[in-house]
């Protein structure tokens, strides 16, 4: 019991913390501005991580590998301090499914971070059109937009380009969760 307590209170956390990273990661790769109170947050809150990481890892593509690859090895220890928690130690590929378990649980929260905030941005679109963070968040949400948009015009005034991408995201979290039961067996 106190071994799940802890469990719930890191994975909280290494949540947290990774969301952050992936917020980040998206930022730069939206080219989304980090001059404002929530770009500020992120910085501050992740810089202890990505920095030296940057040392280490180079930018491809333009896309802030180091970032990507902190919020995976966070999940990835994550992982491990459950496996070690546990006492389930004893399979030979025991790091190689780590490591691959670590990638699909950053897509499951990236595709997590997508859906709130494609619902934040339309929710501030209608409540406070003006609002920065929703076009921070729309920043971030239009690359994947964009593509609905050109196939499915707005109706009535009415973009449902947002709609149609959480379903979207909704399906995708499911083929990741069944390829993960596939992989990793019944664990959650």
């Amino acid at each position: 019991m106190l071994t799940d307590l802890i469990l719930i209170v890191l994975n909280a956390v290494a949540g947290f913390i990774t969301t952050l990273l992936l917020a980040r990661f998206y930022m730069q790769w939206a080219r989304v501005s980090f001059r404002n109170q929530l770009g500020q947050f992120i910085i501050q809150t992740t810089d202890w991580a990505v920095m030296p990481a940057r040392r280490i890892v180079p930018s491809m593509f333009g896309l802030d590998i180091a970032t990507f690859t902190v919020a995976w090895l966070i999940q990835v220890l994550l992982l491990l301090l459950g496996v070690l928690l546990h006492g389930a130690i004893g399979a030979d590929n025991l790091i190689p499914l780590l490591l691959l378990r670590g990638l699909v649980e950053v897509a499951r929260l990236s595709v997590w971070f997508l859906i709130i905030a494609l619902l934040i941005s339309a929710v501030l679109s209608w409540v406070s059109p003006g609002n920065p963070l929703g076009g921070m968040l729309g920043a971030i949400t239009r690359p994947f937009l964009q593509p609905i948009q050109r196939v499915m015009p707005p109706i009535a005034n009415v973009d449902l380009s947002p709609l149609v991408l959480i379903v979207l995201l909704q399906i995708v979290l499911y083929l990741i969760d069944a390829a993960a039961r596939q992989l990793f067996g019944l664990i959650g």
